[in-house]
């Protein structure tokens, strides 16, 4: 473990407001703002670091929060940052799944868990600030970063991401990121998004209101342009939607480094904060308010902001609450355990001998070969800013031998040799492959070839062969993947009897994979992603893009649209159980504009053993005057069933959750029509029941 550097404390000047409400810290707020003069205020808006120790923060990022803002003459606490998602990168913190395997969860509650830890631990290491909410959307699987957001759905973004937000501000502020349309990595810097006013507003931003109405303390602004303008400089993104047409009462904060280019139109458009250098904001501001060019008062609105967000978070510290001892505890390792667990998708299940390949029994196994350089190597994610450095990381053939212990003999082989592979395949009664990305092929571009988009959505030519070897050899054969999305399956799939998604899962991801593997836990997860056949299902997408238009379709939208299946929908995931749907009833059949629409359906476990399932909910729209998806998620729910048991499940969605943004007046109208209610296990509709209702 790193040597932690001390971080600031407490400022004691600031623990008397910890109860104070809103009026009143906004009061205490004002109070402050009168005794800084500019050179006060422009430091609230401002990194700590002169640019020549860029270098060193840096190299020091692991070991400290990074601070911005501190002013101690007046008792003012700086911004002390950590970065995210799948833990806290400071120290040697807990490692969870990645985000996208958490998604694979749809479990709000486990992810408030998560975030309540992420906190904990944060502050524990001298932080206040976790900048780690990503809550882009997922346009196309080839996007380095997808594994650090939640999916291609915006309904499942904003609520993960809620329920995120939720858990880490019980301790510390939270930010969402990145503001907005950011989804190309390589070109992230320069690339300008083109999109319309209602693609904007229906596709691309829902999941940023959903975080902002949470309470979300903090923005981060995103370095791609948008229709023109740099996301820094952006005022119709970051003054008029976020700031006045939501009503975000927060701060906004530059991306690091290069999140603007300019103090003038950085402080027009709404940026609050420049991290984390002393850059443009320190060199220029002053100026500029004394030339005229800029108001006081916006500066004055920005310190007010970051001034009541500070206060609103300034807690006493409880005995022994925020030990550093809590970092990575026991408590916070079964819990990165248990979302692993929920995070693994099962997605093809074949019978082999006249039974199902999984569950394997331990009872009857006596030789079983593990095969792939990813099963012996820690692998649990991109190497960039959500980079976590955890104690320990058990290997999906830790977890396996683990488990296994002296029941079964386990032989290792890296597949590097495709005739060893096959021999040692050969002679196991099943085999277990692990294959798939690593920090090499994908993840935030830090350079030397490292992460990046990726430059094709299959496996490695040598996994797609290792697989076909390895199943001639031994049809008893698990495929497990790895990585941040969608992999495209089709050259091998059809011959892999069983294939799991365990994406890049965390610190205790071997032990999740081996206790799904053999029963000790019935999978559960769903994908928040649709698999493809093939890149023609998909939006067009180019990582050296200058310029690129978003569209209003893509994910199952845009499969729904063409007619298409894809080789696994959204939604989907399979269990060791099975469960029936049926009696899909909605209440009322009739409903007005700012009514409730209750569907409620009947689920049974119609298995052997106990499962969770995840009910989904989708809207349709046959009789809109608009083009509008043919569904929508809209709802869902997690249930648990013991075999046999039945459940009826209700699922209410408000009928204003069913608008369209109408671009002439700038507002959300609901039409007047028939509606169809889906649900069921996945986005698929063979998997789906149907009614209909009517807005009045």
């Amino acid at each position: 473990m790193p040597k932690l550097k001390k971080a600031p404390g407490e400022w004691g000047s600031l623990q008397i407001y910890q109860l104070m409400n809103k009026e009143e810290i906004k009061t205490q707020a004002l109070k402050l703002l009168e005794k800084m003069d500019i050179k006060d205020k422009i430091g609230q808006m401002s990194g700590d670091y002169p640019l020549y120790k860029s270098f060193s923060l840096w190299a020091g990022y692991r070991t400290t929060p990074i601070s911005g803002g501190e002013n101690p003459r007046l008792g003012i606490p700086g911004i002390r940052f950590t970065d995210g998602p799948r833990g806290v990168f400071v120290g040697n913190s807990t490692c969870f799944p990645v985000s996208m395997g958490r998604a694979a969860s749809w479990d709000l509650e486990l992810e408030e868990r998560v975030g309540d830890a992420i906190g904990t631990e944060a502050r524990a290491l001298g932080a206040n600030f976790f900048g780690g909410v990503c809550i882009n959307l997922l346009r196309h699987p080839a996007w380095g970063r997808a594994q650090e957001t939640y999916g291609e759905d915006p309904y499942l973004l904003g609520e993960m991401g809620a329920a995120l937000i939720r858990g880490v501000q019980r301790h510390i502020m939270a930010c969402v990121k990145h503001f907005a349309l950011n989804t190309i990595e390589d070109v992230r810097h320069t690339v300008d998004v083109i999109v319309d006013e209602r693609t904007l507003h229906e596709i691309y931003l829902p999941h940023f209101k959903r975080c902002v109405d949470e309470g979300v303390a903090a923005v981060m602004s995103a370095y791609n342009k948008v229709n023109g303008n740099y996301c820094g400089h952006n005022k119709h993104l970051l003054r008029d939607i976020l700031k006045e047409k939501w009503g975000f009462e927060g701060f906004v904060m530059s991306d690091f480094v290069n999140g603007i280019f300019d103090a003038k139109p950085a402080i027009l458009a709404g940026l609050d904060i420049e991290m984390p250098n002393l850059s443009h904001y320190h060199k220029k501001l002053k100026r500029l308010v004394k030339n005229g060019e800029v108001l006081e008062s916006l500066i004055d609105e920005a310190v007010l902001r970051l001034l009541q967000q500070k206060l609103r978070f300034a807690q006493i510290r409880e005995a022994g609450q925020y030990n550093p001892s809590i970092v990575a505890n026991q408590e916070h390792r079964m819990l990165a355990r248990e979302a692993a667990v929920k995070s693994i998708v099962l997605l093809k299940n074949q019978l082999v001998g006249g039974a199902p390949i999984l569950p394997m029994s331990m009872d009857k196994l006596k030789n079983l070969t593990v095969i792939g350089k990813l099963a012996d190597i820690p692998n649990i994610g991109d190497h960039g800013s959500s980079s976590v450095h955890p104690p320990y990381v058990i290997t999906p053939l830790n977890g396996i031998q683990s488990l296994l212990r002296e029941k079964c003999k386990v032989v290792y082989d890296d597949g590097t040799k495709f005739p060893r592979a096959a021999k040692v395949a050969q002679d196991a009664d099943a085999v277990v492959m692990v294959v798939g990305y690593s920090h090499k092929d994908e993840g935030e571009k830090i350079g030397f070839g490292i992460g990046g988009d990726r430059t094709s959505l299959r496996l490695h030519p040598h996994d797609e062969k290792l697989i076909q070897v390895v199943v001639n050899a031994n049809p008893r054969c698990i495929v497990v993947l790895m990585g941040g999305g969608p992999i495209i399956t089709e050259t091998w799939r059809d011959q892999a009897p069983a294939i799991l998604m365990v994406w890049y899962p965390g610190m205790e991801g071997g032990h999740a994979l081996a206790d799904v593997l053999f029963g000790q836990v019935n999978p559960s997860g769903k994908l928040p992603c649709g698999f493809p056949k093939s890149e023609k299902q998909l939006p067009f997408f180019d990582r050296k893009a200058a310029s690129i238009e978003y569209g209003y379709y893509h994910g199952y939208r845009l499969l729904d649209k063409q007619g298409e299946e894809p080789a696994f929908p959204f939604g989907f995931g399979l269990s060791y159980t099975s469960y029936e749907y049926k009696n899909l009833q909605i209440e009322p059949y009739q409903v007005y504009q700012d009514g409730i629409i209750h569907a409620r359906v009947d689920v049974t476990n119609t298995g052997q053993v106990p499962g969770e399932e995840i009910v989904q909910l989708y809207v349709g729209y046959p009789t809109s005057s608009l083009d509008r998806p043919v569904k929508e998620l809209k709802g869902f729910k997690r249930i648990r069933l013991a075999p046999g048991h039945n459940q009826s499940n209700d699922i209410s969605v408000p009928v204003q959750n069913l608008a369209y943004y109408d671009v002439n007046s700038g507002s959300w109208k609901v039409e007047p029509g028939q509606y169809k209610i889906f649900i069921g296990s996945s986005s698929s509709f063979t998997d789906l029941l149907t009614s209909t209702f009517k807005v009045i």
